[in-house]
């Protein structure tokens, strides 16, 4: 907080501070209640000032409230886990390309 040099060079790559007003892509933003790392709020946040600020989308947040910072724990769970961002990848590159 008191390097500003160090506060502009976070700034300029920050994903929440550099929204603009313009279309972006499909987005699916997950987190997990107990990640120690990036805060449940930190994905709810984006999310919300991509739906206020950007075009297009659809962004969508998903908080799993059983996780933390690796996702989903145990094999079934975290394969769940995966199969949801694959079925959203795929279904977000058929829509643009439709």
């Amino acid at each position: 907080l008191e390097d500003e040099a160090a506060y502009d060079r976070i700034a300029s790559y920050s994903p929440y501070d550099n929204i603009t007003a313009k279309p972006y892509p499909a987005i699916l933003a997950m987190g997990g209640l107990s990640d120690p790392r990036v805060t449940y709020w930190e994905p709810a946040k984006w999310i919300a000032r991509l739906r206020d600020v950007a075009s297009a989308g659809p962004f969508l947040c998903r908080i799993n409230m059983d996780a933390g910072h690796g996702g989903s724990s145990g094999r079934y769970k975290r394969l769940e886990e995966v199969a949801l961002v694959q079925a959203f990848a795929i279904w977000a590159v058929e829509r643009s390309a439709a």
